[in-house]
């Protein structure tokens, strides 16, 4: 609902969140303890801790207006789903009660028969349950005359089987945590850590366009891309777009989304015009994965429903419109302990940080040995239409490190590090401008997955995709990883070892991970034709489109791979495959649909509209008394053609003539030959069979 430019941004953020912050001000104390330790611990979650919990939080829920709650979870079509259930009951006396238990709070049963299980359950096997996630907040849904309790929830089968995407991401996050714990232990750096969480900051890139232009256009209404068009002259070649002045219009619209987003806890951060012309961006602050994997829903929903508001439709897909860039979701991962440690921070002497380098070099052994798998991990029809192309990230998964990194694996390849390479500053050559720190290395905006600063961007996620499964891939890849290394360090450095035998350990290991995986990093330009020659020579995938990078999902390797985390099953691993590619066809059969229906119903009236006018006008012209000119005009009248008889010329004045004339002219004016008369092109004539459809009459009786 909107909200008025005076409610301050401390009073929104979070009003309609039941937060920990809101927990600890309503329950009981010793309620909120055991819930934070399930929470944050993993304990079972007490019944009686639950009731007391549903209890407060529909108190709370009422006093702000709401009459529903919901179950509110993420099924596998990449979307989510609700089922509203009212929280009044009858009171035996003619009235109503408010009325939520724990039972009601905690597990749900929706009908689990229409999603896509990829052949974990049949039709008529309708039985599922959600679950509730106590770590991800419970929040209010306002709409248009009501407001709704969603309580996040996961989604599983009745046999027990994931039908989501937040049990994977959770069981990954679980299973990375165990793998670093053992790293952090080696070093000595694990008082007071009891786990280790991945954390993700998602760039949302999106197209607006005006809503009356939306509603004429079936190409946008049924596949959210265009399906024909013709390219403007004015794209984005002035590159005039990026980072200009927000458009009033849409600086109202990104204003109330960040209000409603606040209001919902979402850590909105930055906001700016993108390349292309109506392209935006909107880029939340890191939170926890599966919390920032709840609030990218959350974001996606309200570019949607706030857009309308204000005469607009919100674009998602990642290739809206031929010519200009496409959209993606850069996804900003890193690790932190429980403690707020980020892992993943070189620190100033970066050489000396031993802990850091062992997790570098875990991600990128990673990296190198799933590439495929994390490839396979943002595949869809439409990131087709963007990876490998000059505005997103080739379909070559390779690592950039930068300058500094770089240097210092260099010289662990070679022993002891001994240097850390610096920035320094830079002069602005004005005695008015301060003299600004630089970075140790340059950025890559054409690496798919890059080192910045504390982090790795993963650029090739598409826009409309939810980031729960690239990061479930990504958190599963380096709990191997780091699993592996663990076990080397454990075995190289021993029991209890001194400062000196484990850094001699671990520079060992380190050795053989740079020697046997360098071939992943690349600093270069990932757009050149010269890359994609020496990636081959390295031996690194390329996997170019969804057809070829879906087949990866099903190797052996990865099915064991997510089988021995506890992260999904192989039957679990199947079915997601399965409703991968099926979604991939279904998009093609409605995208080809959709061309015929578009092509049959306006293109071709419009064009044979226009052909009758043509001819019109060519028949007045000769009316006029200049028919010598338009017969003059097409050399091929009266001759033969196509190897075929001159046909007899009929007398001026004859109607067919001025038709005949008409046409010849049409195709003059057009500069293509109109096909005769229930006839294709000639045998043997290519340059005829590669003319438009559009040209060729008349239609043939099935096109009509």
């Amino acid at each position: 609902m909107p909200h008025t430019l005076e409610e301050k941004a401390t009073e929104l953020f979070g009003a309609d969140v039941f937060s920990r912050r809101v927990m600890r001000q309503r329950l009981p104390k010793e309620i909120f303890r055991g819930l934070v330790r399930t929470m944050d611990h993993g304990e079972p979650l007490d019944p009686a801790v639950a009731d007391v919990v549903a209890a407060t939080m529909k108190d709370w829920a009422i006093e702000r207006g709401a009459t529903h709650f919901t179950h509110w979870f993420q099924p596998l079509t990449g979307l989510t789903a609700e089922k509203h259930d009212s929280l009044l009951a009858p009171d035996g006396f003619g009235g109503v009660i408010f009325n939520f238990s724990g039972a009601d709070l905690v597990q749900g049963e929706p009908d689990a028969s229409s999603f896509p299980s990829g052949g974990l359950r049949g039709t008529f096997e309708a039985r599922g349950y959600t679950a509730w996630d106590p770590t991800s907040p419970a929040f209010l849904m306002h709409g248009e005359a009501t407001v709704t309790l969603c309580i996040p929830t996961a989604f599983v089968s009745w046999t027990g089987e994931a039908l989501d995407t937040k049990i994977p991401l959770l069981r990954s996050m679980e299973a990375i945590s165990r793998q670093a714990l053992r790293i952090l232990k080696l070093f000595g750096t694990d008082a007071g850590v009891t786990h280790v969480i991945t954390t993700v900051g998602p760039e949302q890139e999106y197209f607006l366009v005006d809503r009356e232009m939306y509603f004429q256009r079936p190409d946008l209404m049924m596949c959210e891309r265009t399906l024909f068009g013709a390219k403007p002259p004015k794209g984005q070649q002035l590159e005039d777009h990026y980072f200009g002045t927000i458009p009033p219009r849409a600086l109202a619209f990104m204003a109330e989304v960040e209000r409603e987003l606040w209001r919902l806890g979402v850590p909105v951060k930055t906001r700016h015009n993108e390349v292309a012309p109506g392209q935006f961006e909107l880029a939340p602050l890191f939170e926890q994965s599966h919390i920032a994997s709840d609030h990218q829903m959350l974001l996606m929903e309200t570019l949607k429903r706030v857009a309308t508001r204000h005469g607009l439709q919100a674009l998602l897909h990642e290739k809206p419109f031929a010519g200009v860039n496409g959209s993606g979701k850069h996804n900003n991962w890193s690790l932190a302990t429980d403690t707020g440690v980020n892992l993943l921070d070189p620190q100033d002497e970066t050489h000396t940080n031993m802990q850091f380098l062992v997790m570098l070099c875990a991600v990128i052994r990673a990296i190198d040995l799933h590439a495929d798998l994390l490839r396979a991990s943002v595949a869809s029809a439409g990131n087709d239409h963007r990876l490998g192309a000059n505005e997103a990230p080739p379909a070559i998964i390779s690592v950039f490190l930068g300058d500094m990194l770089r240097d210092i694996l260099e010289q662990v390849e070679k022993g002891l590090p001994k240097r850390t390479l610096r920035g320094g500053t830079l002069d602005l050559g004005a005695k008015s401008l301060p003299q600004i720190p630089r970075h140790s290395g340059d950025r890559n905006r054409t690496s798919p997955f890059a080192f910045t600063g504390n982090k790795f961007e993963f650029r090739a996620v598409g826009s409309t995709a939810s980031i729960a499964w690239p990061n479930t891939v990504l958190n599963t890849i380096v709990a191997e990883s780091l699993d592996w290394m663990a076990g080397e360090l454990e075995k190289a450095a021993g029991r209890n070892p001194s400062p000196a035998k484990l850094q001699a350990a671990v520079i060992a290991v380190l050795q053989g991970v740079i020697k046997q995986h360098k071939r992943v990093i690349f600093d270069g330009d990932g757009y050149s034709a010269e890359w994609h020659a020496e990636a081959g020579r390295r031996g690194l995938a390329n996997l170019a489109d969804s057809v070829d990078a879906f087949p990866v999902m099903r190797a052996k390797k990865n099915l064991d791979l997510f089988k021995k985390y506890g992260v999904l099953s192989k039957s679990e691993l199947e079915s997601r495959h399965h409703i991968l590619v099926e979604k991939w066809v279904k998009q093609m059969v409605i995208e080809s649909e959709a061309m015929i229906t578009i092509a049959r119903t306006q293109i071709l009236p419009a064009a044979l509209e226009h052909q009758a006018l043509l001819a019109d006008t060519v028949t007045s012209t000769e009316a006029a008394g200049e028919p010598g000119a338009a017969r003059a005009s097409h050399p091929r009248q009266g001759t033969a053609r196509h190897g075929r008889p001159a046909r007899r010329r009929r007398p001026a004045g004859d109607p067919r003539q001025r038709r005949s004339l008409a046409a010849a002219d049409l195709s003059r004016i057009a500069g293509h030959e109109v096909v005769g008369a229930g006839r294709g092109p000639p045998a043997g004539d290519e340059e005829a069979a590669a003319r438009p459809l559009a040209m060729r009459r008349p239609w043939p009786a099935r096109w009509r």
